[in-house]
């Protein structure tokens, strides 16, 4: 069973060991252009992986993902009325 999930981007100086991240969760992207990855791993171990992956020489930064932390409910989420209108006349 899959618990609460951490993303951590790793910026990196060579993708040739990207593919060695593979050992501490799941690489969810590699951007070839920008040399950064990013990987998900269970919330608990999040902050000794982060520790372990920037040990590594070949790894510029580490950095968390804070979207388990950000409040998804927005207060003012109702659309505008001059809008509304627009979208009924089907323009």
């Amino acid at each position: 069973m899959i618990g609460q999930r951490q993303g951590i981007i790793v910026w990196l100086y060579s993708l040739k060991q990207a593919k060695m991240l593979r050992r501490f969760g799941n690489v969810h992207f590699v951007s070839k252009k920008l040399k950064y990855a990013v990987i998900y791993c269970n919330l608990d171990e999040a902050e000794s992986l982060m520790e372990k992956i920037s040990s590594y020489s070949f790894v510029k930064k580490v950095e968390p993902s804070y979207k388990p932390f950000l409040k998804m409910e927005f207060e003012n989420s109702s659309p505008d009325k001059a809008k509304e209108y627009d979208y009924k006349m089907g323009i």
